[in-house]
């Protein structure tokens, strides 16, 4: 039986892959921010459940929590960093603060819990590291420039990653979602506006497509495959939107990379 850690387990994708995964038999440590909304799982699955609080913003609670659920079950074999949110907001509106907090939760909080389970699964010489990214990972888009940067930086980061504890039989998986109806972006987090970017919000939000956003449910068979396979990709987009909207991006990049070659070339000495 798997042992899973997952972050941000009490709404959206972390609580409908929790219930997946419990319903599939695994032991999962349930982390967030407030359990209370883990009321029914615990409810439903008992023992099997282990919710835990946990803000990833705090290094040492975040590998206190890894001591705790190695305790609780004997072994993490899977950790799920799901926790997130996005910042709204064109990138000069962003205050420090709404900045550094982004970057806390989003990047921070990745690496805190990836440095805490890494030497419990060195020792095991097993396990996965799934790591929540985006296709705002590899694109972007706009007025979403620090959650983007945040993306950016969970890529490298998980990229480098894979190529280090490879040797230890640790896997990695960079899972990278297209748009889906969550409340993140539906959120409180908002920088003031300023008024010359008003024409740009009122094009983006007369360019919302409702089909170009995936249902939550629906991800969750990519899930459970993933977390069983013996062989996982480093990456994995969830949606139909994701790879015609990166195969565009990186055509583009490419096409420019081409016609400045010379440039490069000539910049080597």
């Amino acid at each position: 039986m798997k042992t899973v850690l997952i972050t941000g387990a009490s709404k959206g994708f972390g609580k409908a892959w929790t219930a997946a995964l419990l319903a599939k038999g695994y032991q999962v440590a349930a982390a967030a921010r407030n359990i209370d909304s883990l009321n029914d799982l615990k409810a439903k699955y008992g023992d099997a459940i282990f919710p835990i609080a946990l803000d990833v913003n705090k290094r040492d609670d975040s590998f206190a929590v890894a001591e705790k659920v190695q305790q609780h079950f004997g072994k993490i074999d899977i950790l799920i960093n799901n926790a997130g949110y996005a910042l709204n907001g064109a990138v000069e509106e962003a205050s420090e603060t709404e900045a550094r907090a982004q970057f806390e939760t989003n990047f921070f909080g990745t690496l805190w819990l990836t440095q805490a389970v890494l030497p419990i699964m060195r020792k095991q010489q097993s396990g996965h590291i799934i790591q929540v990214s985006s296709v705002l990972g590899i694109t972007t888009l706009p007025l979403l420039g620090l959650y983007n940067a945040t993306k950016f930086a969970v890529e490298g980061l998980t990229e480098t990653l894979a190529s280090e504890v490879k040797q230890f039989g640790i896997k990695v998986t960079l899972v990278e979602p297209n748009g889906y109806v969550t409340d993140i972006w539906g959120n409180s987090f908002n920088s003031e506006s300023i008024n010359a970017y008003d024409g740009i919000k009122k094009a983006v939000a007369e360019g919302h497509n409702p089909d170009h956003f995936g249902k939550i449910e629906a991800t969750v068979p990519a899930i459970i495959k993933l977390v069983e396979a013996e062989n996982p990709p480093l990456r994995l987009f969830l949606g139909k939107v994701a790879l015609p909207f990166a195969k565009q991006t990186y055509e583009q990049k490419l096409a420019t990379w081409e016609e400045w070659a010379d440039v490069s070339v000539a910049a080597h000495g």
